[in-house]
């Protein structure tokens, strides 16, 4: 056996041969335009890159990826069924320019997706157009397959860690989505949501400044003191990352009373 300094002497030249190949096989490994792999997108911006080491990656064909795109590392983005599949739609899944994909996320498209500019995800954000039936009680139901429905992100939205994107989802612009969130249904712009399923706990009314829903509707609106609205947003935030999937309005409400 070696001795302990030599073995000490060893590891440490060990660790940084292991530390500067996988540096450079990152930087080698990523898919950015000029490379084979890039050219198998419908379209790859300028600028924009896929970190590596990835996750899935297939229907590349009906991918199309905008100018100043940072995709993270083990990200899925996924169009159609599998590999080689020949009736996927040419533009299934669609990412605007500067939009940052966190890492571990998921976005699979079967007929369309489509994520404007500016968008940022948090880390493990799972989007997608397409679900399972499970109408036949007879049948497995991973090979019950439903309805496609479009999935829509606007422009300026951040959509934070572990939140979940359903079928037939249009989200508005400069949206904030907690941590934690199932979202279904049309969001509007300007506007903060959290929960399971997501409500809207906060949007901003022209002329009036950001305000919040007495109900879990928003039919009741209640302005707030202009200066203190951004100090009230961000703790509103913190209820909602601490409260995680119970993050509903009613959980929201009872938290402020108690704060």
């Amino acid at each position: 056996m070696l001795p302990k300094p030599l073995r000490d002497r060893v590891h440490r030249v060990v660790n940084g041969c292991i530390q500067w190949g996988w540096a450079r096989l990152r930087v080698a490994g990523a898919i950015a335009p000029g490379t084979a792999a890039a050219e198998r997108f419908g379209s790859f911006g300028t600028g924009s890159v896929i970190a590596f080491p990835t996750a899935t990656l297939y229907g590349e064909p009906s991918i199309h990826i905008g100018t100043a795109t940072m995709v993270s590392t083990w990200v899925t983005l996924a169009a159609g069924y599998g590999p080689e599949q020949s009736t996927v739609p040419p533009r299934a899944l669609v990412i605007g320019d500067r939009s940052v994909i966190g890492m571990r996320s998921g976005i699979v498209a079967h007929e369309s997706i489509e994520i404007g500019d500016d968008v940022w995800f948090g880390q493990e954000v799972y989007v997608t157009d397409a679900n399972h039936g499970y109408q036949d009680p007879d049948t497995p139901i991973g090979k019950q397959l439903g309805a496609h429905e479009p999935v829509r992100i606007g422009d300026g939205t951040w959509i934070g860690h572990g939140a979940v994107v359903l079928p037939g989802t249009t989200i508005g612009r400069n949206v904030v989505v907690a941590a934690g969130s199932v979202v279904r249904g049309d969001i509007p712009d300007h506007s903060v949501v959290g929960g399971v399923p997501a409500k809207v706990i906060r949007r901003f009314e022209p002329g009036v400044g950001w305000v919040r829903p007495n109900d879990p509707t928003g039919s009741d609106v209640k302005p707030l003191e202009p200066t203190r609205d951004l100090d009230a947003l961000a703790r509103d935030l913190e209820l909602i990352e601490a409260l995680g999937p119970e993050a509903t309005a009613e959980a929201i409400e009872a938290a402020r009373a108690r704060n």
